[in-house]
């Protein structure tokens, strides 16, 4: 994607996020950085803990790893967190960042405490239902966190069910600063014309975790009784173990596979004869506007939160009451045995490629964060300053 800078001297932008492996906030960050890279910043990408980027990173975009989680001893929770804090610390007073940008609660909380410390100005994002995260908290941690996003020049949410459980939530019901921007359509490389599998299949895709449900599309899956298509599950997690049990204990060894994580899943969602997503919880389900992108059917979930901002039942994809086993077993057969409705769906769901546009969300956040540098920074034309192109730099709040 081809871009024209949008500052006339290079700037330092930090984003912090727990991790770089898979994840859709991870895909977003990093894609987010390598944009801004582009637009002649000088971009951070602070890692919480050490991992290896599970997706392409921009080479001018810098790298900081700030913990190595490998040690088990008493008190070892107290020096991570005095290590976090004296590393984040210093990054921040050394580099003096024009802005940081967070995604993921616990890294939330990090930008937040030293950023307001050193007095950079930031932004926090949260990526999942609050009803797993803040809202979860302790009364002291709960107060901590709402101080941090009210102090924040933006809250970013990707669906507005995200922002209406946190306004739900009576430490945040005050907040005045969020914003709503969903997440894009990656771009992936070309589909290849070889086949993934031997047999006709329908796909899963994401972390294999409780939260996640594929517990419940195994059973579904069993229940749906499709003796010539497959269920394939790609991903990897802390579930697998149980999840090949299941597999075993209702006797599908041969036609379940879980086959870990794979870097062409344009492959996949392209060949697949339709996608499940079976979360229990979201925050705005990546997987699921991936497949639609390339025209697959899609069941989902009517969980907590995303898939109802996603989907309109019956026409660019199938919702299920949360939880349903039997309802998505029922989805499943309906549409595979109705050719012209699973030519339907797929159809519907191409215009995804449309509503989620890479370059226009990417512009959103362009626009939001340029607009809170202009902010801080205190710089417009007349004195020549940072930014070429600040009457661009302006958000309308959904």
């Amino acid at each position: 994607m081809k871009t024209k800078p949008a500052v006339s001297e290079k700037q330092r932008l930090f984003f912090i996020i727990p991790s770089l492996m898979r994840g859709g906030a991870e895909r977003v960050l990093i894609s987010l950085a390598n944009y801004f890279n582009q637009l002649n910043f000088e971009t951070f990408i602070v890692s919480l803990n050490t991992n290896t980027p599970a997706y392409p990173i921009d080479e001018g975009v810098k790298v900081i790893y700030i913990l190595k989680r490998d040690k088990n001893f008493p008190g070892h929770r107290i020096f991570y967190v005095l290590q976090t804090f004296y590393k984040l610390i210093k990054l921040l007073l050394e580099h003096k960042p024009v802005f940081v940008v967070s995604f993921i609660t616990s890294a939330n909380i990090w930008a937040g405490i030293t950023c307001n410390i050193s007095r950079t100005p930031y932004l926090v994002s949260e990526r999942t239902s609050p009803n797993r995260t803040v809202n979860q908290f302790g009364y002291f941690h709960k107060r901590l966190a709402a101080l941090i996003y009210k102090k924040a020049a933006a809250v970013v949410v990707s669906a507005k069910g995200v922002e209406d459980c946190l306004l739900q939530n009576e430490a945040f019901k005050n907040l005045d600063n969020i914003y709503r921007i969903t997440n894009a359509v990656p771009l992936f490389n070309p589909v290849s014309s070889e086949k993934v599998h031997h047999r006709k299949f329908i796909l899963g895709v994401g972390r294999l975790a409780y939260v996640k449900g594929f517990d419940m599309l195994i059973a579904a899956y069993a229940k749906a009784r499709l003796d010539d298509i497959d269920l394939l599950i790609i991903g990897e997690g802390e579930e697998r173990a149980n999840l090949i049990c299941q597999v075993y204990n209702i006797g599908l060894r041969e036609r379940v596979i879980l086959p870990g994580s794979k870097t062409n899943l344009q492959d996949y969602y392209s060949q697949a004869e339709m996608f499940v997503l079976p979360s229990r919880n979201e925050g705005y389900p990546n997987a699921l506007v991936e497949a639609m992108s390339f025209g697959c059917p899609c069941v989902a979930m009517n969980c907590d939160f995303g898939p109802s901002e996603i989907i309109t039942n019956w026409h660019n994809g199938v919702l299920i009451p949360r939880n349903s086993i039997t309802a998505m077993a029922d989805a499943i057969g309906r549409i595979m045995i109705d050719p012209e409705l699973k030519a339907e769906l797929g159809n519907h769901a191409l215009n995804i490629n449309d509503t989620n546009n890479a370059d226009r969300i990417l512009k959103d956040w362009e626009n939001l964060i340029l607009k809170q540098v202009y902010k801080s920074s205190k710089i417009g034309k007349k004195t020549n300053g940072i930014l070429t192109h600040p009457k661009d730099a302006i958000v309308i709040k959904p």
